[in-house]
């Protein structure tokens, strides 16, 4: 079973970037569509950014559209977020998450019950 390991967490003054980082320990080609969420407390996990890793396309949350870029490597093993002009607003915890091509190519790519393996969360603490 895959199993997704985020890092790069940290605390940061507003303003300041970060880059997260996410491993799977072990990539099947099913999984093509990988995203970022976050929580902060209170809250509802929210979808952050996507991407559909065969066919290149990417989708963002309004809120960090512009700040936020997805990106990954050997071919989804390795998934990024470089987060820039981090606001407090972006505290939360992160998590990378996995799914099926089919959940980016209906659009779903932002949807976290569409998504079935998941990292264990790194904390992204923003200050201001």
């Amino acid at each position: 079973q895959r199993q997704l390991a985020e890092s790069g967490g940290g605390s940061v003054q507003a303003g300041g970037s970060l880059r997260l980082s996410c491993v799977a320990s072990e990539y099947t080609t099913t999984s093509a569509c990988m995203g970022w969420f976050r929580q902060a407390p209170g809250k509802e996990r929210e979808g952050v950014a996507s991407a559909y890793i065969r066919g290149g396309a990417t989708y963002y949350n309004p809120t960090v559209k512009g700040r936020f870029t997805i990106s990954h490597e050997n071919g989804g093993k390795t998934l990024y977020l470089q987060m820039n002009n981090l606001k407090p607003d972006d505290t939360a915890v992160y998590y990378c998450a996995a799914a099926s091509a089919s959940t980016c190519l209906r659009g779903n790519g932002l949807q976290s019950s569409a998504y079935t393996t998941w990292g264990q969360g790194t904390q992204v603490t923003v200050s201001s």
